[in-house]
Formats: structure tokens, C-alpha cells, sequence
């Protein structure tokens, strides 16, 4: 009886040890390359430094870090919430779900879409475009400059135009609509994104780490295209390419051929 009972118990602490690991990795690969790493050390050091003190038996001492133990959830959702918001949005978010409920931009709409790209990508100019998926953006659009548009490759070209007093922002088509111009999204914080890539790209990066969305970037330096889902980049990409990755992200099956557009080597920087 005892064997058993003592295997049982073995089984169940590796799982317990197994679960509690892959939660910590997790966590740590959320939090690397932001201030919450440190801080998370010291909350680590704190621990330790009590557990010591209790087994050397100094109440006093005990009963001031047990003190500061006490508050330290609440500190832990004050210091940690911009990583734990991050988590819960990506707990919430499954493709799979999302396919059934939101119904897929029509090749119409992409194909807008894709000839503004090929055609600010060989001119240069500036875009980022983003396509909300499952998340509304309302406090974005809220403070852009509100169109209710059709998707149109001119009108985008003519946002997107330097000499226009909506060029700066972002557009983000919702339903199938063009709802708002000249939206300002979050800035990534991640430290891994490389120098070479500035404002516009980090801000594509910032709005997918909290927000189920696609985001396509041209370059106004080089006219490279990119697209940003999932806290990641992927630069470098051809007309081609785009189509495809539009296709597959907004829930279309079918892959038309499109013949390449100027652009670059392709590369992709997994930022998550």
C-alpha cells in the first residue's frame, strides 16, 4: 500500500514540476528583454533572502519580509501589467475560432490592397496598414480621423502621400470598410527588434503584441514590404509573397500568381 501510494504521489509531483517549468519558461520568454526581468529577479531575491532568515529563525526580520511578502501579489499585477496583458490577449486569441466567427475579406479587398503596396513600394512612400481581425481597435479609431471607406488602392495612395496631412498613422480597415486614417498605434518595446527598422515598423510590431490583427508596412527609406502578426516581423517580402501571407492571414484558401514586384531578400524576426 505504501509503494503505491507513494508512487501515485511521485507521478502526480512530476507533473506539478513538469506544468509549474513550462509556465516558468513561458513567463521568462514573455518578460526577456523588458525591465520585469529585473524586476522579477529581485522579487526572486526577496524570496530566497526570507526563506534563509526563517531557517535561521529571526523572527523579527521574518516577520518584515513575510510583510512585504504579503503585498507582493498586488505588486506583482502593478509591476508586471503590461506582460500580463499581454498574456491574457494571447490566451484569447485562437485562430482556429476566429475563422469561424469572422468572415473573410473578399480577393477584391487584397487586391486594393496590394496594388497601393506595389505601388508605394517602387515610389517609396511611407504606409502601414492594419486589418483588425477579431479586435475592434475602437480606442484607435476613436482618435484617428474616422472615413467608413470601401478598401481602394487609390485613396490609400493618396492617405499614404507625404504632402497629405493624413500620411502620418496608420489606416485600419475593419469589416471590410476603411474605418479611420492617421491612427497612432502603441511602440513596440522589444528589445530584439533590429535598429535598422524604425518608428513605423516598431509601432506594426507593438499593436500585434496586444491585438489579433494583420499589419502591412511599407518602408519610406527603402521600399521594402513587411508584415507584422503575433509580436513578429517579416521584412523583405515580394508582391507575391504579400498575396499569399494576406491570403492565409485573413482567412482566404485560394493562392492566385502575381508576378514579382521590386523587393528585397526576405528575412523574419521572431520577436516574441
Amino acid at each position: 500500500m505504501i509503494p503505491i501510494g507513494f508512487l501515485e504521489f511521485g507521478i502526480k509531483d512530476f507533473i506539478e514540476v513538469l506544468i509549474i517549468t513550462m509556465v516558468l519558461f513561458y513567463l521568462y520568454r514573455w518578460i526577456r528583454g523588458t525591465f520585469a526581468i529585473q524586476a522579477a529577479v529581485g522579487l526572486v531575491f526577496i524570496i530566497v533572502i526570507n526563506a534563509v532568515v526563517s531557517a535561521a529563525g529571526l523572527t523579527t526580520i521574518n516577520f518584515i519580509l513575510r510583510g512585504i511578502l504579503d503585498v507582493g501579489v498586488l505588486a506583482v499585477f502593478i509591476i508586471f501589467q503590461p506582460e500580463i496583458r499581454k498574456l491574457l490577449y494571447r490566451l484569447g486569441q485562437n485562430t482556429n475560432l476566429d475563422r469561424l466567427f469572422v468572415r473573410s475579406n473578399p480577393d477584391t479587398i487584397i487586391d486594393e490592397v496590394i496594388d497601393a503596396v506595389r505601388t508605394m513600394a517602387q515610389s517609396q512612400t511611407g504606409a502601414l496598414i492594419v486589418f483588425a481581425r477579431t479586435s475592434s481597435l475602437q480606442d484607435l479609431v476613436d482618435v484617428g480621423v474616422k472615413l467608413d471607406a470601401k478598401v481602394n488602392s487609390q485613396l490609400l495612395q493618396t492617405i499614404f502621400n507625404k504632402h497629405t496631412p493624413l500620411h502620418d498613422g496608420a489606416v485600419v480597415i475593419r469589416n471590410n470598410r476603411m474605418v479611420a486614417a492617421s491612427c497612432y498605434l502603441p511602440i513596440s518595446q522589444n528589445q530584439n527588434i533590429s535598429s535598422v527598422f524604425g518608428t513605423r515598423h516598431r509601432a506594426a510590431v507593438g499593436i500585434t503584441e496586444t491585438n489579433n490583427v494583420f499589419v502591412v508596412v511599407v518602408s519610406e527609406e527603402t521600399g521594402r514590404i513587411s508584415i507584422a502578426r503575433n509580436g513578429s516581423l517579416t521584412s523583405g517580402l515580394t508582391i507575391q509573397k504579400l498575396r499569399s501571407e494576406m491570403k492565409e492571414a485573413l482567412g482566404e484558401q485560394e493562392i492566385e500568381d502575381e508576378e514579382v514586384a521590386f523587393s528585397p531578400s526576405q528575412s523574419e524576426l521572431n520577436l516574441s
